[in-house]
């Protein structure tokens, strides 16, 4: 127990010192086994998980996907998305940044990752919304929250990483993401409307558009609703793999990016070489988190958390809570792709003995990884917003974003208490 806190409280100094988390989790990971069990072991360890963390074929699916996302998004679809939303939301106060969060939805399931969400619609959406007379404090948090889609909406990148890690269904994980993505959309929309009627000065009426512009802009999008439909539908009528499905994605985006004229060899293959830094970086990571679970599991501390839980009298939904806590507090001080690797490892266990669905529990993660997003001192989309439009003051950003998270957490406690919201599908289906 005081050596797997110890291993803790050095892999978050070190994070914190802004050591970069693989190598800072690899390096905890490593020492600790050295201490425990001695070098040869420590090193045949390392040579072990070096192998089954980073040469999974499940895990093929992650750079197959970010390509996906890539090419599709280097082809400006974010502003065919934005403006197809902006049509169908008719002229209503705050219908921009309700569009805005209709768009984030649709760019996340093609996406998969919630940074990369919130960073590219950002460049579209807010010096929209500013040119109609928008408050920076809804603008900001709207795409700080709808960025945050990116991860529970499939294809999603994240449930990729804990599927492969716990051996969950992907498949299942990607359906059990809708009506979860899809609760998250209707909260956002009305977190916007919560603060349009609370303040009406904050967002301005939005522009009329007849039919016929709505389709017009419908028809630009024709290429991304069939290669969503190809990969989902693909998978859900079992016709392929999620593996399988993340290549015929891959091939499919890659097919529009060369037919696209915005996008020229030069320009495909900057997205092919930032497509192999960013697996490479997650890659890293996912090594570096194992070595730092062969520590914590040869030091028994799951083991003897779930004799606490058993001897503590806390009902399982008791602590369920109490892991959403953790979550959401890890989620707002770390990045979460490396808390879900250095978390779930701990609490799965706990939750399979508590009779709990792992599919579910993963919906469970997804959402509290949400939060901690947009939660401060450090939700990460938080600073992806900043960085993109820095005249927006961190303050600005924080006072629009508490509709937001209310939201959310009133969505996460109605997933935990009802898990037929995110069972229904993937047991449909599968």
């Amino acid at each position: 127990m005081t050596a797997a806190i110890v291993g803790f409280a050095v892999s978050f100094v070190l994070i914190f010192l802004r050591i970069p988390i693989g190598p800072s989790l690899a390096l905890v990971g490593f020492g600790g086994l050295v201490l425990v069990s001695g070098w040869v072991p420590a090193l045949a360890t390392m040579a072990m998980s070096a192998q089954s963390s980073t040469m999974s074929y499940s895990l093929s699916v992650l750079p197959l996907f970010i390509l996906m996302g890539n090419l599709v998004a280097g082809a400006g679809i974010s502003g065919s998305l934005f403006r197809a939303a902006q049509m169908f939301m008719g002229r209503q106060r705050g219908g921009l940044a309700m569009a805005t969060v209709l768009a984030c939805g649709g760019f996340a399931a093609i996406c998969g990752s919630s940074v990369a969400t919130a960073a590219t619609m950002s460049r579209v959406a807010i010096p929209a919304m500013r040119k109609f007379g928008y408050a920076d404090r809804l603008s900001a948090a709207t795409l700080a929250a709808g960025g945050t889609l990116g991860i529970l909406i499939p294809p999603s990148v994240i449930m990729v990483i804990y599927g492969v890690n716990t051996q969950t269904h992907i498949g299942k994980l990607f359906a059990a993401g809708l009506i979860p993505g899809a609760l998250g959309i209707l909260g956002y929309l009305a977190a916007v409307k919560w603060v349009v009627w609370r303040d009406p000065s904050a967002a301005p009426m939005a522009d009329v558009s007849d039919w016929s512009e709505r389709l017009a802009t419908l028809r630009a999008l024709w290429p991304v609703i069939a290669l969503f439909s190809l990969v989902m539908g693909g998978i859900y009528g079992g016709w392929f793999t999620a593996t399988e499905a993340a290549g015929i994605g891959a091939g499919g985006a890659f097919m529009f990016a060369l037919t696209h004229r915005s996008l020229g060899l030069k320009q495909i293959l900057d997205i092919l070489v930032d497509t192999a830094l960013v697996s490479a970086a997650m890659l890293s990571i996912v090594f570096g988190a194992a070595m730092f679970v062969e520590f914590i599991n040869l030091t028994g501390i799951h083991k003897v958390l779930e004799s606490m839980v058993k001897a503590s009298g806390v009902s399982p939904f008791g602590v369920i809570l109490i892991m959403i806590g953790i979550f959401v507090v890890a989620g707002a001080l770390m990045e979460e792709l490396s808390m879900i690797l250095i978390l779930v490892p701990i609490f799965f266990p706990i939750v399979m003995s508590l009779g709990y669905d792992p599919v579910w529990f993963g919906i469970i993660v997804v959402v509290a990884c949400e939060i901690g997003l947009i939660a401060p001192p450090i939700g990460m989309n938080l600073f992806v917003i900043r960085s993109v439009v820095p005249d927006i003051s961190m303050k600005t950003i924080l006072d629009g974003m508490v509709p937001f998270i209310t939201i959310d957490l009133i969505r996460i406690i109605l997933l935990a208490a009802l898990p037929i919201l995110s069972l229904w599908l993937p047991n449909l289906l599968f």
